[in-house]
């Protein structure tokens, strides 16, 4: 495999960290819980497991995993970059690679909000990050009207 796919498949695989998994073995048993890690031999840790298996954690060697599949919706920075883009035109940069939105070169935005940047700018971004969260929350209905 080339580098550059090889980087993309650890990127996805890291982005399953954090989120609702659901694991399934080679020999039938499913684990749904969180992934608290996760390695490119598909080696996995989950945490607050739900079910018949319930644990705290449980780590699972890759050779045992058949699949693992992401139950949870991944957040979307692509979009929210678009919304950021309508108050800042020309001034936003998604980077996937580092699962960040970058403002005016001097704004940091994650899943978590704005991590790095003060003063008006920051503010506003924040209102935006404010706003789409509260979108994201909305029924599918709610959503549409609000576009």
């Amino acid at each position: 495999m080339s580098a550059a796919p090889a980087r993309r498949f650890a990127e996805e695989l890291a982005s399953f960290g954090g989120k609702k998994v659901t694991v399934e073995t080679v020999d039938g048993k499913r684990y749904e819980g969180i992934a608290l890690g996760i390695q490119e031999n598909l080696s996995i840790i989950l945490g607050s497991l739900e079910g018949e298996e319930r644990a705290y954690k449980i780590a699972i060697g890759g050779h045992a995993v058949k699949e693992i599949r992401l139950v949870e919706k991944p957040f979307d920075l692509r979009a929210l970059a678009d919304s950021i883009s309508r108050t800042f035109p020309g001034l936003v940069r998604y980077r996937e690679d580092i699962g960040a939105i970058i403002v005016m070169d001097k704004i940091k935005v994650t899943e978590s909000g704005v991590v790095e940047g003060t003063g008006p700018s920051a503010d506003k971004v924040r209102q935006i990050y404010d706003d789409y969260i509260r979108t994201l929350k909305k029924s599918p209905k709610e959503q549409l009207q609000a576009i």
